[in-house]
C-alpha cells in the first residue's frame, strides 16, 4: 500500500535540491528561536504564532493577511513549499493545515523534519536568505478542513451513531483527565481534564518511527481502523491547540487520503474551559 498522495520528500531529495529554482524550503519550530541557531540553506522562518494568529482575537489573520505575508517571503504561485520544523514536524503540519485551509497549493513535508536532518550530520547556517518581495495570489479558505465548537458538539452525535469518529491525539494522561497539559509542558489554564465524549484515544506519536519519519501506509492504515477510525467516517481530530492534531490530520487526510477529515483548531483549551459542553474522564484518584 502506497501513500495516497505524493507529500512527503526525504532528507536526500531536499539535500539535492537546495538551489533548485522554484524549490522554497519553510522552518516552522515551536521554538520560534531555533531557526536562530541554525537551519537550512535557503529556509525562511515562519513563527506559528506571530505570523498566523490575529494579534487581538483568538482567530487566524485573513486570507488576505496570510498572501501578503508569503508575498513578503517571496514564495510564488506554482513553487513547491517544504515544510519542516521541530517536535517531528508538529509545527511544520500546523503550517500545511493552515496553508491547506486557505487554499495553498504544491506543500510538502520534509520526513522526518529537523531532527532527522541533524541527526544525519547535515548542513545548518545561519545566514538569512533574501527573496525579491512578490505578489502572492489571492487566498480563498476550505472550510470543510476545519471543525469549529458547536460542530464538534454535533458531531458526538454521529460519533454515537457509527458514522463519524473523533480522535484525540493528546497523551494518556491527558485524555483520561489526570493532567491538563502535555508531559514536562506548564498548566496552561484549562480548567478541566478529560475528553470530548466519544473520542478514541491514538497518541500523534503512534504514527512515527524513532527518527521522526512517518510509518508506512500499511502500519497507518492498521493503526487508526484498529481504533474504528476508517475512511468512511466523518473525522474530527483535536489536542491542545491543533499542532499535534494537524500532525494527525496530515496523516488520515494526506498520507492515508481520508476523505473527510477535520482539525478543530480550538481543541482542548477552548472545549476544556467553554460553558456548557460535555466531557468525560476516566481518571479517578481514588
Amino acid at each position: 500500500m502506497e501513500y495516497a498522495k505524493d507529500v512527503l520528500v526525504s532528507t536526500d531529495w531536499v539535500a539535492q535540491n537546495l538551489n533548485t529554482p522554484g524549490v522554497r524550503l519553510v522552518e516552522v519550530d515551536e521554538d520560534i528561536l531555533l531557526y536562530e541557531t541554525g537551519h537550512l540553506p535557503g529556509a525562511v522562518k515562519v513563527d506559528w504564532q506571530g505570523d498566523f494568529w490575529h494579534p487581538h482575537e483568538r482567530e487566524f489573520v485573513s486570507a488576505e493577511e496570510l498572501s501578503a505575508f508569503l508575498g513578503r517571503l517571496g514564495l510564488k504561485e506554482g513553487d513547491q513549499i517544504v515544510l519542516y520544523g521541530d517536535k517531528s514536524n508538529w509545527w511544520a503540519a500546523y503550517a500545511y493545515w493552515f496553508l491547506s485551509y486557505n487554499g495553498v497549493q504544491n506543500l510538502r513535508l520534509m520526513n522526518g523534519g529537523r531532527q532527522k536532518w541533524v541527526a544525519e550530520g547535515r548542513e545548518l547556517t545561519t545566514d538569512v536568505p533574501s527573496f525579491e518581495p512578490t505578489q502572492y495570489p489571492a487566498l480563498r479558505r476550505d472550510e470543510s478542513l476545519r471543525a469549529y465548537r458547536d460542530e464538534v458538539k454535533a458531531h458526538i452525535e454521529t460519533v454515537r451513531a457509527g458514522q463519524g469518529a473523533m480522535v484525540d491525539v493528546r497523551s494518556p494522561d491527558e485524555f483520561s483527565g489526570k493532567v491538563t497539559h502535555m508531559p514536562n509542558y506548564p498548566q496552561e489554564g484549562v480548567l478541566r481534564g478529560g475528553h470530548i465524549p466519544g473520542a478514541a484515544n491514538i497518541p500523534w506519536a503512534r504514527a512515527t518511527n524513532e527518527d521522526g519519519t512517518f510509518k508506512t501506509a500499511d502500519e497507518l492504515s492498521a493503526l487508526y481502523a484498529g481504533e474504528g477510525v476508517t475512511p468512511d467516517k466523518d473525522v474530527i481530530a483535536y489536542c491542545r491547540i491543533a499542532e499535534r492534531s494537524s500532525h494527525s490530520w496530515f496523516v488520515l487526510r494526506e498520507l492515508l487520503g481520508y476523505p473527510k477529515v477535520r482539525n478543530y483548531d480550538g481543541s482542548w483549551t477552548e472545549w476544556g474551559n467553554a460553558v456548557g459542553l460535555p466531557i468525560e474522564k476516566t481518571y479517578s484518584e481514588a
